[in-house]
């Protein structure tokens, strides 16, 4: 297994960790968990990084590392659910876009199809990370200066969850059409 597979795996392992720490009522738990939280989101970009730039893309890395982000980004957003820090509308779309896209690739996968990610699938990942992180911060450092960045970034990762979605179904629409025409036949 390379370095960038095993960065994956570490990310998947965390989740349970950062989710202890966010949940259960330790002294400095949130920090432990805010910063388990931003390890496991630097491995994202490392893991990929590191897979290209050593030519190392893996079929299990191509599909374990979107699986280990939707494990990362779904555990956090359903804390915060349970934290009563975001709303469960947010929630929901999110991680319908998730279960949709996962889908969706499934889907083409069956057909002999990769798909790619995206510029607006990674907006997506960076304006969700920021948005959680800042709910995991109270909105610190900004709420001393009275700015509700959180609001903001929940706005703005909402937007590109959906516009990302948009983009993958559009883009790769040909996968409808030919999984329907192996279906008529």
């Amino acid at each position: 297994m390379n370095l960038a597979n095993k960065l994956t795996i570490a990310r998947i392992f965390l989740v349970p960790f950062f989710m202890f720490f966010l949940l259960v009522k330790i002294p400095y738990g949130d920090i432990i968990a805010v910063c388990l939280f931003i390890l496991a989101a630097l491995t994202d970009s490392l893991d990929g990084y590191i897979a290209r730039s050593r030519n190392q893309v893996t079929k299990f890395g191509k599909f374990m590392d979107p699986l280990a982000d939707k494990l990362l980004v779904s555990a956090a957003l359903i804390s915060l659910l349970q934290m009563d820090k975001i709303s469960a509308w947010v929630v929901m779309i999110i991680i319908a876009r998730e279960f949709a896209i996962t889908g969706f690739r499934v889907l083409a996968a069956s057909e002999g199809i990769t798909i790619a990610a995206s510029w607006w699938g990674k907006i997506k990942t960076i304006t969700q990370i920021v948005a959680i992180i800042t709910l995991l911060l109270d909105n610190y450092p900004f709420s001393l200066i009275g700015l509700p960045f959180d609001t903001i970034s929940v706005i703005l990762a909402v937007i590109f969850t959906i516009i990302s979605a948009i983009d993958y179904m559009y883009n790769n629409r040909k996968v409808f059409s030919s999984h329907s025409n192996k279906t008529n036949d």
